[in-house]
């Protein structure tokens, strides 16, 4: 069977968010474990994709999350802070999204 390629006709690979990467491959690039990996997702961190034979898998957003991860648990923060510390950041950054869009609107509308 071919593989499905995506209509715009880039590989699938080239997506930041196709589950590319067994757990064992992740856990090698990451020069992590692959309890590392399952603590991450214990902590919600990141939840990888199951492949039909239920193996989890990694895409390169997974894999810079958990890089991220894996610098702070590096560094002697706790792995449980460490996922705490990045979901908050991501928070923070999608706010500041919003606020710039929302700053962004009130410019464009005509004053009354």
């Amino acid at each position: 069977m071919p593989p499905e390629t995506p209509a715009h006709g880039t590989d699938r690979f080239d997506d930041d968010d196709y589950p590319a990467y067994t757990m064992g491959r992740a856990a090698e690039m990451l020069g992590a474990t692959p309890a590392f990996l399952r603590a991450l997702g214990e902590h919600r961190l990141i939840t990888p994709l199951r492949s039909e034979g239920g193996h989890r898998r990694y895409s390169r957003y997974q894999l810079r999350i958990a890089g991220r991860a894996r610098e702070l648990v590096d560094s002697g923060t706790p792995i449980e802070s460490a996922c705490r510390i990045i979901i908050l950041e991501d928070q923070l950054e999608e706010a500041q999204r919003i606020n710039e869009e929302l700053r962004e609107q009130g410019r464009e509308k005509p004053l009354a």
